[in-house]
């Protein structure tokens, strides 16, 4: 004798998109009703407001989340490896993992004292060398280029501040 939460566990078995469906119509809620209580500011020209892209945004997100619900429940499934070229056969490279997230939390940590052209040049050099860059000199010299480079884009192109740290009043 079956009882109603088995037969629920047996429908439901082998359906885990439904948790992205369910993720996705989530954050797709959450942005269209973020998106109604936006006013209109000085950006404003004709029917494009502030609440445009996230009520287009919020939309998709839900229409996709419907769909992706509805192939779930038709029996379509997703293939474990075919948008992947990876081995399964081998370890976690967790190594270079480890490096990655010490470099963005270093980068987070420390780009308001010592500044987005440092802390940049940091996270582009620790980047490239954690993913298996034997080249150290280039790709320092690389990284401050990228790093100085989009400091100056933003900060005197754009006009977006980006913390200068030491480097204050220098650059």
């Amino acid at each position: 004798m079956s009882t109603p939460t088995s037969a629920a566990r047996t429908f439901l078995a082998g359906k885990s998109e439904l948790c992205v469906a369910a993720l996705l119509f989530v954050l797709g809620s959450v942005a269209l009703v973020d998106a109604a209580t936006l006013t209109d500011n000085a950006a404003t020209r004709g029917p494009l407001n502030s609440a445009t892209v996230p009520i287009v945004v919020g939309t998709l997100l839900v229409v996709v989340s419907i769909a992706l619900a509805v192939n779930v429940l038709r029996g379509g499934t997703g293939d474990m490896e075919s948008g992947e070229d990876i081995d399964l056969d081998q370890p976690t490279a967790w190594v270079p993992f480890v490096a990655l997230a010490g470099v963005f939390l270093a980068n987070a940590v420390l780009m308001e004292s010592l500044g987005w052209p440092i802390t940049g040049t940091v996270l582009f050099w620790g980047a490239a060398t954690a993913l298996g860059s034997k080249h150290l000199i280039r790709n320092l010299i690389v990284a401050a280029a990228i790093a100085f480079g989009s400091y100056a884009l933003f900060a005197y192109g754009l006009g977006v501040n980006l913390p200068a740290g030491l480097l204050h009043g220098v650059i």
